[in-house]
């Protein structure tokens, strides 16, 4: 059907009256805990979202590698079009705590002021099911889906994905398509919808360290080796008080941005006001008032650390244990195990070959062409939308494992229902808001149409 048959109107008018039934659906997807990070309530909610697919006529399998998490495939013909769209989304969820900071249930989706709220609200299930919203608007007032669609839904996104590239090795013929829709998007602050084309890749260890055979009274300082200093001055070799990063070689490949890419951040607004509101501060680290643009620069970052008595009151000890866990950022033509093989030399070479390194998640960056014709036609179809032009961001700051597909010349976009930086994904009482659910409904339902008549 061509895309000038279709009653947009209509799809809008249908998306808005039957808000209350996603709501319905999202919050029975909310309400399976699946935290990655504890293999808590995977399977049921893989389970849950095969099912949600298997209702709208697609074929579905739940499959996975030995020691994955299940990964939901699902495929459904198109009415019109050859073309196939595949969807990327995840089921699984951050950890809720700190609990003490929601101020609802975190796995009972709850209305207020316009937004829901749950953890899974916005990222990533209120993201599927606005999908789900779009594709049944479009099948609701045209007979059919406009295109093939393919639909990937995994559970290791939180983790890092661990599992994926060895599952999407072995299901590359059902996962052919002529772009992508990538797991999540936005609107600024003013309400102009951000195409993001890339992200950046992800190294993410754990360190550990043990310098004594148990906790020791701490009258002993002056004579047994404390295993928190230890950590301390090996996490202090790894980065300076300048910030800049002290393992030899490790910006080394880092690979500034094109002149496309400058094209397109010069066109940004600055973002830094907003970073420093959200956050509190004066100023972000180094000055920086380019947010976008800083994205092209890899980071080392301690995600947490601990060793020895951290209860309430004191406790004199020297502790036998110390632990960090690190991410490092990685940007385009960075490689994680190359800076894995780089971080192991620095240690040894710094007189910490005692500190063990496990690895907990490795991703090299993704980046889409911003001239493939898709990115094209998602920016004119949000302009639609939005009433406002789509600012196109080559670079996010997080990871996803896009490389999958950007590596074998599928375009990925990524429209969706986030609100800048304000939804508190990761955090306590992340939301999503029903304006936004809405605009990403019939944003996603007219660039499928379009994506098929091209």
């Amino acid at each position: 059907m061509s895309t000038l048959a279709i009653d947009f109107a209509a799809v809008d008018k249908y998306i808005h009256d039957h808000i209350r039934d996603w709501m319905v659906e999202l919050s029975a997807l909310c309400a399976v805990p699946s935290v990655s990070a504890r293999h808590e309530a995977i399977e049921p909610c893989a389970a849950a979202v095969a099912e949600l697919l298997t209702r709208r006529g697609f074929k579905t399998q739940v499959t996975s590698v030995d020691g994955g998490h299940p990964v939901v495939l699902g495929h459904a013909s198109g009415s019109s079009s050859a073309r196939t769209m595949l969807f990327y989304n995840h089921y699984d969820v951050q950890p809720p705590e700190p609990l003490a900071l929601w101020e609802s249930p975190p796995f009972e989706l709850t209305e207020r002021d316009g937004a829901v709220y749950a953890r899974g609200a916005k990222d990533d299930k209120g993201e599927l099911v606005a999908r789900l919203a779009a594709i049944d608007a479009l099948k609701a007032i045209t007979g059919g889906y406009p295109c093939e669609l393919t639909w990937l839904a995994e559970g290791e996104e939180e983790i890092g994905s661990p599992h994926l590239p060895e599952w999407t090795e072995k299901h590359l013929a059902e996962l052919k398509a002529d772009a992508a829709i990538w797991e999540e998007g936005q609107v600024d602050e003013a309400g102009r919808p951000i195409i993001r084309l890339g992200a950046r890749g992800l190294l993410y260890v754990d360190l550990s360290v043990s310098t004594i055979s148990r906790d020791a009274h701490s009258g002993s300082a002056n004579l047994l080796p404390n295993a928190g200093w230890r950590m301390a001055w090996a996490l202090a070799s790894i980065k300076g008080p300048d910030g800049r990063i002290r393992i030899p070689g490790f910006y080394d490949a880092v690979r500034m941005p094109t002149a496309a890419e400058e094209a397109m951040l010069s066109r940004l607004p600055d973002t830094a006001e907003n970073f420093r509101r959200e956050f509190g501060l004066d100023q972000l680290l180094d000055g920086v008032t380019d947010v976008e643009r800083a994205y092209f620069t890899p980071t080392a970052n301690i995600a947490g650390i601990g060793a020895g008595y951290q209860g309430e009151g004191s406790k004199t000890v020297i502790p036998a244990q110390a632990m960090a866990k690190m991410d490092f950022r990685l940007v385009p033509d960075q490689d994680p195990m190359d800076v894995l093989d780089k971080l192991r030399k620095h240690l040894r070479a710094e007189g910490f070959g005692d500190v063990a390194i496990e690895v907990l998640g490795a991703q090299p960056p993704g980046l889409t062409d911003p001239d493939a014709p898709v990115v094209r036609l998602t920016a004119e179809v949000a302009n639609e939308v939005y009433g406002k032009p789509a600012l196109i961001v080559p670079l996010t700051g997080g990871t996803t494992p896009m490389y999958l597909f950007t590596s074998r010349g599928v375009p990925v976009v990524s429209p969706g229902v986030g609100w800048g930086s304000r939804n508190r994904a990761h955090s306590p009482n992340e939301f999503m808001r029903l304006v936004d659910f809405e605009n990403a409904a019939r944003h996603i339902a007219r660039l499928l149409a379009r994506f098929a008549a091209a």
